[in-house]
Order: structure tokens, then sequence, then C-alpha cells
């Protein structure tokens, strides 16, 4: 097993004890996606080079969506890039809102220093590059403060001519935060951070400090997710990975914002085929029905057609290039092999590993397995997070802690509806997958 440090390990462990996906070390983890990694590499490759890319990802509840979407990341950011992962929700983050994505964006921007919220750390080492460059230039000294900062703005103005024409304030608020963070004004400087962060909530001191007007909008978004790319470059990241995660939960949305929604997609991928983000690789995630569904992309033409991939014949055939990609189901081999991998991760560094090992053999693993599918209906596919969290919290712990605990004689496995989610509960009681429905 790769190694991983004492604090990812505990990281990973306890999030699948409280049943979510974990944040980092998510290789650890992934079984059934081997196929995908030579291609999603070239692509984020092209895309470090000055392209851009769209990845679609379908997949039915269960089958490991938002896991692929985190290993995705992580990734990509062992390769230099920020990512951030957007869930689409129509109460809070509204696809056809763009400036709400955008503002939800900036908030879980990651880079593979900081899992959250970067964009200061961002910033200020694209503030520190240029004044590198303004010094390797000879013409300045470090002690001429004075001096580095007009030139330094000088070459601000310059890197971002192209952002200005689209995004004016994107531009201005630049200007003043490396004003205020040179005059020392904090306050000032963490105002214009929110400010380029879609922040609806900037106080006015601050907006006169930057000559700023109104708030971001739908179309202004978009020149300030252009403006984010040229500072990612510019500072040395190779792009920006952005996830739309859940956008199936269109499909309950009222018909108006559902055509809105759509077309607010199709207008992102339009501007990402037209060069408009280079270093952006947009990924969309979602189930079949919201793929192929009258409720879905199918409502807009042109959408459907871009996303269109003949999926009729076998898995194993499927095309990891096309722009949708389908997740395999998971079964009972992939879920015993998951289990046999926390397991040793767990036994790896626990005293009493080999004890561990022995009482939670593979032939226990498959036993558990069997219990936590049936506990649910036979419905493999709602299985892994119950069965991670169970194996853990109820199991491995117990194992490790108390000499005389036996899984085999003095466990019994339950579960209960309480500990489920709506999906999972929906998921048992169905009798095929046509009634596994999403909350509205």
């Amino acid at each position: 097993m790769a190694q991983v440090s004492p604090k990812r390990r505990q990281e990973l462990l306890d999030a699948l004890r409280r049943g979510t996906v974990p944040a980092q070390s998510l290789d650890l983890l992934a079984t059934g996606l081997d196929r995908f990694g030579a291609t999603l590499d070239e692509e984020l490759q092209r895309v470090a080079a000055g392209g851009a890319g769209f990845k679609a990802v379908r997949g039915e509840y269960g089958s490991g969506k938002t896991f692929f979407s985190r290993w995705l990341q992580e990734r990509a950011r062992k390769r230099g890039f920020a990512t951030s992962e957007v869930q689409i929700s129509e109460t809070e983050t509204p696809l056809h809102r763009l400036e709400t994505v955008y503002r939800r964006l900036v908030e879980r921007l990651a880079t593979e220093e900081l899992l959250a919220g970067a964009l200061r750390h961002v910033i200020d080492g694209w503030l520190f590059a240029l004044e590198q460059d303004v010094l390797a230039e000879g013409t300045v000294g470090e002690a001429q403060s004075e001096q580095l900062l007009a030139r330094t703005q000088e070459l601000l103005e310059k890197r971002l001519a192209g952002v200005a024409r689209t995004a004016p304030s994107f531009a201005a608020a630049l200007r003043a935060y490396r004003e205020a963070t040179a005059q020392g004004q904090r306050a000032i400087a963490d105002g214009l951070l929110a400010w380029l962060a879609a922040d609806p909530n900037v106080g006015a001191e601050v907006k006169r400090f930057a000559r700023l007007k109104g708030d971001i909008d739908h179309f202004g978004a978009l020149g300030f997710l252009e403006g984010l790319l040229v500072i990612l470059r510019d500072s040395g990241r190779a792009g920006l990975v952005l996830v739309l995660d859940e956008v199936e939960t269109l499909q309950r949305a009222r018909s108006d914002v559902r055509d809105k929604a759509l077309n607010a997609l199709r207008q992102l991928l339009d501007e990402v085929d037209a060069g408009r983000f280079p270093g952006l690789y947009l990924v969309v995630t979602g189930t079949g029905a919201f793929f192929d569904g009258p409720q879905g992309v199918q409502r807009l033409a042109p959408l459907a057609q871009r996303l269109h991939v003949d999926f009729a014949t076998e898995a194993r055939f499927d095309n990891p290039r096309a722009v949708q990609i389908r997740l395999p189901g998971f079964d009972v081999g992939r879920l015993e092999q998951v289990g046999r991998r926390v397991r040793d991760l767990f036994a790896d560094h626990c005293a009493n590993g080999e004890r561990v090992r022995r009482l939670c053999d593979d032939s226990y693993l498959s036993t558990l397995a069997g219990a936590v599918t049936g506990a649910l209906g036979g419905k493999i596919g709602v299985a892994p997070r119950v069965f991670l969290k169970k194996l853990l919290g109820d199991v491995l712990d117990r194992v490790d802690q108390f000499d005389d605990f036996d899984p085999r004689q003095h466990y019994a496995l339950t579960v209960n509806d309480t500990e489920l989610t709506v999906q999972e509960r929906r998921a048992r009681q169905a009798q095929s997958p046509d009634d596994i429905e999403l909350p509205p």
C-alpha cells in the first residue's frame, strides 16, 4: 500500500467513520477507476499547456460520482492545478445564477497547500511572482519600495489587459488590493478579497477605495472566472479543475428555472470551446436520467447534441476520451476490495494490527459485505458508505481496543433508517432503479 502520513491516514479513516467521502488520499481507496487515469492525465496536460477541457460524468446513486470527482481533484492538485467543487442546488447554488456559482467556487478553491479558502494564498503568490519578475529585470532593487510598487503595478496592468476588457472591476479590485496591502490597510484588503470572491456584502468604504460600483452579476461572473484563471497561470499553477456536482437536482426545479440553468451550462461549454477560459477543466456530474431523460439535458437540443454519447455497447468498451463517461457500478467484488484496503490501512498503523488481520480476514469481510448489502435490500450501489462506516466504527475499532472482542461472536449487523440518507432509504425500499428518486 502507498505511503500515507499519519495525519492523512487519520483524516481518511475519520471521514469513513462519519460516512463521508474523504478529502484526500483517495487513491488508497479507488477501485475500478484505472481505465480513466491515463486519459484524464492526458487531458489535464493539454489544459496545463494552455488549452481547456470538459467532461460529463454519469452514474446512478451510489456509483461513486462524488468519490470520482474528488479523486480527480486530488490527482489534479498533485499536478499543480487548483480545484473547486460546487454542489448545485436550486435554493443555495442555482446554476442559472453564475455569480453564485462563482462565489461558491472561490469559497471552495483548493490547492495542494490549502484544501479550502485558497484565494488569498493564490493572489498573494501571484503578486509575489510579479515582484520577482520586476526584480529579475535588474532595473529596480528590493529596497526601492516605491519604484518596486510602481513597476509591479505596470506589470499587473499588462498581465490583466485582456481581463480588463471584459471584467474591468476585477482588474480594478486587484490594483486596489495591491495598494491596500502595501499601505498596511488590512481591513480594506480583506474587503477587496471579498469583492473578488463576489461577496454581495462588501462595504461602501472598500468600494470607494477601489472606485468600484455595483455587484457582480451573471455575466460578470464569467469575466471574474477569466481573471482568476489568469492569476492561477501567472502564479505558476497549471490551471483550475472545476466540478459542478449533483446537477441532476435541476430536474426538480421549476421548468423556467431548469431551462435557464441548462442554458447557462450550454453557455459555459460554448465559452470553453471558444477558448475564453484557457486553463479550465470543467467537470459536470449527474445521473443517467439527467443526461437522457425529458426533464434534463434533453430539454435543450444544442446541449443534448453536445453531450450525446452512445452507451449501447458493453461498458468495458466505453471510450474514456468521450465527452461523457459512465462510472462502473459497484459490485460485491469491488466492495470487498475496498474493505481489504481499509482494513490493511487500519492494521498497518494500530497496536493490534496482527489481531485485526486475523479476526477480520478476507472471509469475514465478504460476510460483512454480504450482510450490509442484504440489509439494504440487495442494492449494492448504496452499500459502500454504510459498509465502510460499519467496518471501521463497529468492527475494526472494537477489535483494536478490546482484546476479547470477536466480531463473529459479538457483533450482529443492524442498519436503521435513521442512519441512512434519504436516497439510501428510498433505494433500500426500491424494487427497481427507476424507483430511486432524489429529494426535491
